[in-house]
């Protein structure tokens, strides 16, 4: 069982070929030299896998764990968020030992009931979409100009993606650690990009990602399940 030690996963450590070995239809292609190269290339073999087949769990939780890097290299301000991510991370990862696909576990909890109960499959995929989709943001709105710094990319991805969904409380406190947030140039140094490959990496997490957010849209709202929680 993978072990979360400090809010993030020890997935994060290994590489994603380790971290997905256990699916033979996942071959590493490119080089995964920094973490976002890892995370790129994890959400463009998803984003492949998608062309033929129902997604994998087992596989995408490998690539959603990739991601929680990126949130404790935000500091206090995502402390919250990335303690909800990696734990529900962790959790579909368990799940993927009797579900083998994202569609499975919809399945089985619209099945049940349970689609927003706190703690089920449905709801844990959701803050994770959440979780990907926010970091989306982020690196388009890092990428608008040359000088945005991280704290306005990061203060308007989170009033997009996440606010609507949190307490006053949640929102008040993520909004106060925004000041925290690293410089631009040390968020690159960080990631142990240039200026020239950040916004190459940052790009290709954002084209292979969003057809994996979609895809997880879609299989809510094919059931008639809205997107407003």
């Amino acid at each position: 069982m993978p072990q979360f030690v400090g809010g993030t996963s020890a997935l994060v450590g290994r590489s994603f070929e380790e971290a997905s070995s256990s699916d033979s239809s996942y071959k590493s292609t490119t080089s995964t030299d920094t973490p976002l190269a890892a995370m790129a290339e994890a959400f463009e073999e998803l984003s492949r896998s998608l062309q033929s087949k129902d997604l994998r769990l087992a596989p995408f939780c490998s690539a959603c764990a990739l991601v929680s890097v990126l949130f404790s290299f935000l500091g206090f301000a995502f402390k919250f968020a990335e303690a909800e991510y990696v734990s529900k991370v962790h959790s579909l990862l368990e799940a993927s030992k009797t579900y083998d696909t994202l569609n499975r576990i919809i399945d089985h909890d619209v099945e049940h009931n349970i689609v927003r109960t706190p703690g089920s499959h449905a709801r844990n995929l959701r803050r994770v979409r959440q979780g990907l989709g926010l970091i989306q943001a982020i690196f388009e709105e890092f990428l608008t100009t040359n000088d945005c710094s991280l704290r306005t990319a990061a203060s308007t991805a989170y009033s997009q993606v996440c606010a609507p969904y949190h307490t006053w409380t949640v929102r008040k406190a993520v909004f106060a650690g925004m000041y925290a947030l690293p410089t631009r140039d040390q968020l690159i140094a960080k990631l142990k990009e240039t200026d020239f490959s950040v916004g190459m990496e940052m790009r290709r997490y954002i084209e292979a990602s969003r057809p994996i957010i979609n895809y997880i849209d879609d299989l809510y709202i094919s059931r008639d399940i809205k997107l407003d929680w």
